[in-house]
Protein backbone atom coordinates (compact mmCIF):
# COMPACT_ATOMS: atom_id res chain seq x y z
CA UNK A 1 0.00 0.00 0.00
CA UNK A 2 1.03 3.21 -0.36
CA UNK A 3 2.78 5.13 2.50
CA UNK A 4 0.99 8.31 1.37
CA UNK A 5 -2.35 6.23 1.27
CA UNK A 6 -4.35 6.01 5.06
CA UNK A 7 -7.54 4.52 5.72
CA UNK A 8 -9.78 5.64 8.31
CA UNK A 9 -10.34 3.10 11.42
CA UNK A 10 -14.16 3.17 10.39
CA UNK A 11 -12.82 2.39 6.53
CA UNK A 12 -10.83 -0.41 8.13
CA UNK A 13 -13.69 -1.98 9.96
CA UNK A 14 -15.94 -2.37 6.72
CA UNK A 15 -12.59 -3.58 4.94
CA UNK A 16 -12.30 -6.28 7.46
CA UNK A 17 -15.84 -7.28 7.65
CA UNK A 18 -15.77 -7.83 3.95
CA UNK A 19 -13.15 -10.14 4.39
CA UNK A 20 -14.31 -12.13 7.52
CA UNK A 21 -17.94 -12.63 5.22
CA UNK A 22 -16.02 -14.13 2.16
CA UNK A 23 -13.65 -16.08 3.81
CA UNK A 24 -16.98 -17.88 6.02
CA UNK A 25 -18.51 -18.20 2.28
CA UNK A 26 -15.00 -20.00 0.98
CA UNK A 27 -14.82 -21.96 4.12
CA UNK A 28 -18.86 -22.98 3.85
CA UNK A 29 -18.91 -23.80 0.25
CA UNK A 30 -15.60 -25.84 0.99
CA UNK A 31 -17.70 -27.51 3.48
CA UNK A 32 -20.84 -28.45 1.53
CA UNK A 33 -18.49 -29.76 -1.30
CA UNK A 34 -16.40 -32.30 1.28
CA UNK A 35 -20.62 -33.74 2.32
CA UNK A 36 -21.68 -34.00 -0.97
CA UNK A 37 -18.22 -35.42 -1.92
CA UNK A 38 -18.38 -37.73 1.01
CA UNK A 39 -15.19 -37.43 2.07
CA UNK A 40 -13.94 -36.35 5.29
CA UNK A 41 -10.93 -34.20 4.76
CA UNK A 42 -10.51 -30.61 3.18
CA UNK A 43 -8.04 -30.23 0.91
CA UNK A 44 -7.02 -28.18 -1.92
CA UNK A 45 -8.95 -28.94 -4.24
CA UNK A 46 -12.44 -28.60 -2.38
CA UNK A 47 -10.80 -25.10 -1.67
CA UNK A 48 -10.18 -24.08 -4.95
CA UNK A 49 -13.34 -25.10 -6.13
CA UNK A 50 -15.15 -23.56 -3.40
CA UNK A 51 -13.66 -19.86 -4.12
CA UNK A 52 -13.93 -20.64 -8.00
CA UNK A 53 -17.75 -20.70 -6.82
CA UNK A 54 -17.79 -18.27 -4.65
CA UNK A 55 -15.98 -15.56 -6.71
CA UNK A 56 -15.97 -14.37 -9.70
CA UNK A 57 -14.32 -15.53 -12.34
CA UNK A 58 -11.43 -13.02 -13.25
CA UNK A 59 -10.96 -12.63 -8.96
CA UNK A 60 -10.54 -16.66 -8.40
CA UNK A 61 -7.91 -16.58 -11.32
CA UNK A 62 -6.22 -14.45 -9.56
CA UNK A 63 -6.57 -15.71 -5.91
CA UNK A 64 -5.50 -19.07 -7.04
CA UNK A 65 -2.94 -17.45 -8.64
CA UNK A 66 -1.59 -15.57 -5.31
CA UNK A 67 -2.20 -18.58 -3.48
CA UNK A 68 -0.30 -20.58 -6.06
CA UNK A 69 2.84 -17.84 -5.53
CA UNK A 70 1.96 -17.48 -1.64
CA UNK A 71 2.84 -21.45 -1.55
CA UNK A 72 5.87 -21.31 -3.63
CA UNK A 73 7.53 -18.55 -1.40
CA UNK A 74 6.70 -20.22 2.15
CA UNK A 75 8.08 -24.10 0.98
CA UNK A 76 11.04 -22.38 -0.27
Amino acid sequence: MNKQVSLSGRTMKIVNSYVNDLFERIASEAASIVRVNKKRTLGARELQTAVRVVLPAELARHAMSEATKALSASSR
